[in-house]
This record gives structure tokens, sequence and C-alpha cells, in this order.
């Protein structure tokens, strides 16, 4: 199996300084970065073959689908990839399926195929909807994502109630809850296997950080909980490691940065576009978390918004550790700095209000 790129975590290794390097140094870490890869599928399934497993993108046409289409099709845990939108999937299906890696690529069109689309998946990734404009609240973008998300998860329920669901739809806030309503009326909730996905929220945190404290981005680790949205979205500075001496303004900023990210996308594409490529990333990531939990992996361990009792809200975002049913198990808030604790107490009612709004919509 050849991977041209690989954007999922690999067994960390020792940096080779090269800063550019002649061309047998850089074919030297080429081969180092397969090599890593082919030892990661070893340890985890041993010497027999990687678990068949089928994937759906609901969206795939749209821009984060695209992207996010073709980082799965690069994922070896994936065995059939299922692209569906309600127009142009064909072509970005025939243009996808030419990458010359493991999976299978289908292209679907319209409600009439998506049954097709959707009948043996392990896992479902949605991130169909419209993007959020200059000026557009997470409010406007309920009103349309909504009921688009209403009616993929009642396809889901019928066609494939057993697969794990990534929501990546906004108002995130809300549209889990939908799906979980829809789901419950349909008789196959399994609060186990709905996850909205955050990770963009700790992509972000992690970039911001590390360029900050001038450390090395892929060695950071920080949570972020709450929710997905403006101040829902609370990252712990506290618990991030490794540990950088920033003053408490530097950690203020740090937050609000992270919390505005969507925003600072949406302004600097000018009207023309929201955070795309960095949501179809972050998606992927999330994604390949679940197909390893669901792989028998050990130790996966990410942040989700997920049905939870951590707080006194039905839903919350926080560490989650992914198995083979999905949430094996919901990971504590741990220690808070002041500020955190603070943050946690104003972001509550909003995220309430957002949660209570999508199951009033479902209802």
């Amino acid at each position: 199996m050849t991977l041209a790129f690989i954007p999922f975590r690999l067994p960390r290794r020792r940096r080779c300084s090269i800063d550019g390097g002649n061309s047998n140094q850089r074919k030297m870490l080429k081969l180092m970065k397969l090599r890593s890869a082919s030892a990661f599928l070893s340890r985890s399934y041993g010497s027999g073959s990687v678990p068949q497993r089928k994937v759906a993108v609901l969206g795939a046409a749209g821009g984060i689908g695209q992207p996010l289409g073709l980082l799965m099709k690069l994922n070896p845990l994936v065995s059939d990839l299922s692209l569906y939108d309600i127009a142009g999937t064909p072509g970005v299906a025939a243009d996808v399926s030419h990458v010359n890696t493991r999976s299978a690529v289908a292209g679907y069109v319209g409600e009439d195929q998506l049954p097709r689309a959707l009948e043996g998946c392990d896992l479902v990734i949605i991130p169909a909807g419209v993007p959020r404009k200059p000026g557009m609240t997470r409010d406007d973008l309920f009103n349309i994502n909504a009921g688009i998300v209403k009616s993929l998860c009642s396809a889901i329920a019928k066609y494939c109630p057993h697969a794990i669901v990534n929501m990546i739809s906004n108002p995130v806030n809300s549209t889990v809850p939908i799906a979980a309503e829809v789901f419950k009326k349909a008789g196959t909730y399994d609060e186990n296997k709905l996850f909205g996905v955050t990770t963009l929220d700790v992509v972000r945190a992690r970039t911001f950080y590390a360029g900050k404290a001038k450390v090395p981005v892929e060695e950071v680790n920080v949570p972020v909980v709450g929710g997905h949205a403006g101040i829902t979205i609370l990252p712990l500075f506290s618990q991030v490691t490794p540990k950088a001496n920033l003053s408490d303004e530097d950690i203020q900023a740090l937050t609000k940065r992270t919390q505005d990210g969507g925003t600072e996308v949406v302004e600097a594409k000018a009207g023309k576009g929201s955070a795309t490529l960095s949501m179809a990333y972050a998606g992927a990531l999330f994604a390949d978390a679940c197909l390893k939990g669901l792989n028998g992996v050990p130790d996966v361990v990410e942040c989700s918004f997920v049905q939870s009792s951590i707080t006194e809200l039905p839903f919350f975002a926080s560490k989650v550790k992914l198995g083979k049913n999905g949430v094996e198990e919901v990971l504590g808030l741990g220690t808070m700095s002041d500020y955190e604790k603070r943050g946690l107490e104003s972001l509550i009612p909003e995220l309430k209000g957002s949660i209570e709004k999508g199951i009033q919509f479902a209802s």
C-alpha cells in the first residue's frame, strides 16, 4: 500500500533536522513516513488484513465535502467510500476514484440514491448544508441546515441505523440534538454513536498556542470543552502540554481567537467562503479516530460534543474515549483555572438555549 499523504496521527519518532536538504534526504524522510504508517497498521491489526469499513460523506460535493472525501480516500482504514449530495457527486466521485489508494469510491446523487449510499455504512459523516457568510449568525444557519440534517438523519435511521454518525453541519450545538430526537422517534438512537465534530476547535487551539508559545505544534495537546460556537468553545489551556509560561493576557487572547476562529476565516475570504479546508482536515482526523476505535485500537481519546452527564446539560463537548461501540467513556473536565471556571459558567446558558432549540425543532 502506498500512502502519498497521511494527515492522521502516527507514532512519534525522533524529529529529523533536514530543512529542505538534498533529494536523498527528502526521499529518506518520505520512506520513514511510509514505514511508520505500515508499522502502525501492523501493530494495530497484527498480520491479518485491515477490517472492511464503509464510510459515507453526505454533502460530498460541497466546500467541506470535496476535500473531506479526498482525505477519507487517503485513509487506509477505509475500504468503501460513498459520496452523496443533491448534485455534482458523480464528477467528484470520478475525480477522487483515480487516487491510487485502498478504498473503492462510488458517487450518489439525489434522494432516490441516498438509500444505496447509506446501506452497510459503518461511519456516516455529515458536512451537508450551507456555509456561514459575513454577517450570518449561527441562528441564520440553523434555519437552513436544520431541515437538511433532519432529513438525512431520517434516512440514516432507516438504512444504516447502527452506523456511527459524525455531525459537522452547523450549528453543531443544535444539529446534534436534532439528530438525537430523529433517532429516538425512529427507535434507533444510540447515545454512544452520535458525535458532534468539534475537532476544528482543538486544531485551532493547538495551532494558535504553538505559535504563541514557540513550541512544536505536533507536540501540543489541549482539550477544548463546551460546544462549537462562540463563547461555548472553551479551550482548557491550563491543561495544555507542553506547558509554556504564558501570561494571563496571552491565554485570554488565545481563548478569544479560538472562539472566533470561524469568523476569522469568513472575513479573510471576504464573503467567498468559510472554513472549509481546515474543517475537512479536522473532520478527517476525528473520523480516523472513530475508525480506529471501531477496529479495537486502544486508548483513542478525542474531544467531541456528545450526550453527557458531566454538566447539567444533556449534551456537552469534552474528552471522549472511543471504542468498538463508539463512546466508551465520557471523561471529566479535570482541574480548571479560575478563568476557565468563569468561562464555563458563561457558556452554559447559551449552550442550553442552542440545545433546546434543536430539540424543539425536531419535535
